[in-house]
């Protein structure tokens, strides 16, 4: 019987909204007899004898002022189970205009009404049971809605509890109550003291001194969840949520990032590596970047890619005149020309697809746009592909650049950023030694610019940073797809080292260094904290539920060609400059021979179009003096150098880091 009638208020509470008009009707009814029933008590307590002739016009009068008053405050139009303040106020206002209008109504006909002594006294009664009433269904119909979800509950209950107690952990507790059934919040987790003793939504906040507050506080309430609003909180919190992997509590999050002022735009999510990973946004203030690029054009090569693709969302931000999307892939340009349409209608976009190592096809389209700025993100960036196509890394990544460096110049082109990477640094695969080849004829050519040896106005500037979370080619995705289908996770060395960053954060630099630089800079920002990846493995196969070595595998699979232990971001011969933003700095670029270094990459292109990849790669350690291959077959091409650090100390360094 007990299930049969649960089953009957599941199915009554599954409707997601009352009809408006039913609500109306009820409002109606128990505003009359609320009438009603303030005109028989006044005629209780003076003795009168009932007059049903008035008790009806009574009723009609408040039939009519009703219904008027609750469409002009428009009281029925709310859903009900998300009654707020505001709501409660529009019944408050609507009941008033009704009891007033009565109240008029007995004034402008006192002699009719005067035998039964109706006089203030019933507009005040009225209007006290009117309110109480309408508010009273309003908390019953909450009530009963609460009931049933919470009797409805599918799959496991999780005993919940939220980590902090400010306003985005006060709307996270109140999405848990509607949207998430599965969810039973315990109370509030706090480190301050002096909120032990108060109540949030009616549920305790715990004040949690150490883990064994927290240990003590999941045995006795059998948690099964702890959930963060923001990955700020989750950072600081490494502990707790060590604890709760290893007592299998679900650690989840709702990124404070990802609300509005109306609630909670985002899904309850498992913690990510990502979100252990990250750090406190570097602050820049985008909108004093965003004027340098009031109606400019803005051209961006390799717009589909990760990178290039979040560049062009965050520059569709500023007021440009125009946005140039180019790619060669044709699926992606198509996919970003139809998120950024819809993301951002009215902007004006022009999308292009072509290849950068296409001279003519490119000075086509610098024709058509004229861009007065480039962002130059399209490059190979995949170290062991590259390390077998050394030909294909030096026609993409070397001729694609001096491609768009020279018709950048050609045609005007205020600033000139290219995206560039720590492998460029002491190179050890042929990706790097080709990006540190780009660095090169970009920084010599602006060199060159500057000092009068050439005719142009470009400032040419470079980006250098890490690996970016979540990218095409990031070691994330692979470990996440091996524990998916319980394969080994394959890590290349136990002491292999990265330095990690987000997409936008990387992608926010790349714009402030369009907006500081002021030709042949090098921006590099304080990465933090390198990341061992053996380490991040492990976190992952955590995170997951699982068990590292027990339930799933850790390869070593040694290093793979061209790559290194541990990465770099400067030349000891660059001197940094801090600048205004203290997490960004300017390394001074070293000045090479713009005639010498265009000669040398000009035979470079010319050898890697015959295919003949050890003398590309020959030809390369030519123009990077301190290229020196690292498990790869090109290792043989190598001159000794004893200056240079070995490679042996490199992984030394990489294992005390």
């Amino acid at each position: 019987m007990k299930k049969i009638f649960h089953k009957i208020l599941s199915q009554l509470g599954s409707h997601k909204m009352l009809n408006r008009y039913f609500v109306w009707l009820v409002d109606i009814f128990l505003s009359v007899f609320a009438t009603l029933i303030s005109f028989l008590v006044i005629n209780y307590i003076i003795g009168a004898e009932i007059n049903s002739g008035v008790a009806l016009s009574l009723v009609a009068m408040s039939v009519v002022a009703t219904a008027i008053w609750t469409l002009v405050f428009k009281v029925h139009d709310g859903v009900i189970r998300h009654t707020t303040t505001i709501e409660l106020l529009r019944v408050v206002y609507a009941v008033l205009g009704k009891v007033l209008t009565i109240g008029l109504l007995l004034i402008c006909f006192k002699t009719v009404y005067e035998s039964q002594k109706l006089d203030i006294s019933l507009v005040v009664i009225d209007f006290l049971i009117s309110v109480f009433l309408l508010i009273l269904w309003r908390i019953l119909i909450v009530s009963f809605y609460y009931y049933v979800i919470t009797h409805d509950k599918r799959g496991e209950v999780l005993n919940t509890l939220i980590y902090g107690t400010d306003d985005n952990a006060i709307k996270v507790a109140g999405y848990l109550k509607g949207a998430y059934s599965n969810y039973n919040l315990q109370g509030f987790v706090s480190e301050k003291s002096k909120h032990n003793r108060y109540r949030i939504m009616d549920k305790n906040i715990y004040y949690a001194k150490d883990m064994s507050d927290i240990e003590r506080l999941t045995k006795k309430f059998n948690i099964g969840c702890i959930l963060f609003t923001n990955s700020h909180d989750l950072r600081d919190n490494i502990g707790l949520v060590n604890y709760g992997l290893k007592n299998q509590i679900s650690m989840k999050i709702l990124p404070v990032e990802e609300m509005s002022g109306e609630g909670v735009r985002s899904q309850l999510r498992t913690i990510q590596i990502e979100d252990l990973l990250g750090r406190d946004e570097i602050m820049i203030d985008m909108k004093k970047v965003g004027q340098d690029f009031v109606g400019q054009k803005v051209l961006v090569t390799g717009a589909a890619g990760s990178i290039g693709s979040e560049i062009c969302r965050q520059l569709c931000k500023f007021d440009l005149e125009q946005l140039i999307v180019l790619d060669f892939s044709e699926t992606a340009v198509y996919n970003i020309d139809l998120e950024l349409r819809k993301k951002y209608p009215g902007k004006n976009i022009a999308t292009v697809i072509a290849d950068v190592r296409n001279r003519e096809r490119m000075e086509v389209f610098m024709k058509r746009y004229h861009p007065n700025y480039i962002f130059h993100a399209a490059a190979y960036k995949h170290v062991p592909l590259m390390e077998a196509f050394p030909c294909e890394a030096v026609v993409d990544n070397v001729s694609g650049t001096k491609n768009m460096a020279d018709l950048a110049v050609k045609y005007g082109v205020n600033k000139f950023v290219m995206i560039s990477t720590d492998k460029a640094v002491r190179p050890s695969s042929v990706m790097g030694a080709t990006k540190r080849v780009c660095e090169m004829y970009v920084q010599s050519l602006g060199n060159a610019i500057k000092e009068g040896k050439k005719e142009g106005k470009t400032s040419f500037i470079t980006t250098r940073f890490g690996n970016v979370l979540g990218s095409n080619g990031s070691v994330i995705p692979l470990f996440r797809h091996q524990i998916e289908r319980r394969e080994p996770i394959t890590v290349t060395h136990p002491d292999i080292i990265r330095y990690f960053m987000s997409i936008p954060e990387a992608c926010r630099l790349v714009l402030e260094a369009a907006y500081m630089g002021e030709g042949n800079d090098v921006f590099i920002f304080d990465m933090g904290k390198p990341v061992k990846i053996d380490d991040m493995a492990r976190r992952m196969i955590e995170l997951s539920g699982l068990r590292p070595d027990v339930d799933i595998e850790i390869k070593y699979v040694g290093l793979r060609p061209g790559e290194k232990l541990y990465e770099e971001l400067l030349y000891k011969k660059e001197n940094t400059i801090p600048t205004d933003n203290k997490m960004i700095y300017r390394a001074a670029s070293v000045k090479h021979d713009y005639e010498e270094v265009n000669r040398q990459i000009e035979k470079l292109i010319e050898i890697a179009l015959t295919n003949d990849n050890e003398g590309a790669v020959k030809q390369i350690k030519e123009i990077v003096s301190d290229y020196k291959s690292l498990n790869s077959v090109y290792g043989k091409l190598d001159k000794s150098d004893t200056n240079r650090t070995t490679d042996k100390e490199l992984d030394e360094k990489a294992t005390k880091s």
